[in-house]
């Protein structure tokens, strides 16, 4: 079988690594950039849905959101009638920064399906939004604690 999870994590470090050197005039080091542009597109949003958005664990979140709020991109509100979610929010330095974010993100995904037709494009998106649901449902059991059957 070919082992095509290596060239998924390899493209996604390949890219995470340029980002993040892009970025990092930005202040932003780490993968962070991907939590300003999920909190971009979605203002309001709690953490535990970035979370689950960005595929890491609520820890890893708290402190990547928590980096940011310290750094002035984004901002923390009480949800009115439930204090304890704290809604997360762009500032103005994140909405500044947003259309530049976006660009890269385009620009890298133009680059990675050069040379490809619409019909490919198509079917490698249909691919891996099966090959992510396949992988969602051990990554929903694993955070619930169990351990997945090699």
């Amino acid at each position: 079988m070919k082992e095509i999870l290596r060239e998924i994590g390899a493209i996604a470090r390949a890219l995470d690594s340029i980002s993040n050197i892009e970025f990092k005039e930005l202040d932003l080091t780490k993968g962070q950039y991907l939590y300003v542009i999920r909190i971009c597109e979605h203002p309001g949003i709690i953490q535990e849905k970035v979370a689950e958005l960005l595929k890491v664990d609520r820890t890893t979140a708290s402190r990547a959101i928590q980096k940011l709020e310290t750094k002035g991109f984004i901002e923390k509100r009480i949800e009115q009638g439930n204090k304890k979610n704290k809604l997360l929010f762009p500032t103005a330095k994140s909405m500044d920064i947003y259309p530049f974010l976006k660009r890269e993100g385009e620009y890298s995904n133009a680059r990675a399906l050069e040379g490809f037709s619409n019909e490919e494009i198509n079917c490698i998106h249909s691919l891996l939004t099966r090959v992510l649901h396949n992988i969602e449902i051990d990554w929903e059991e694993v955070k619930k604690g169990h351990k997945r059957q090699y």
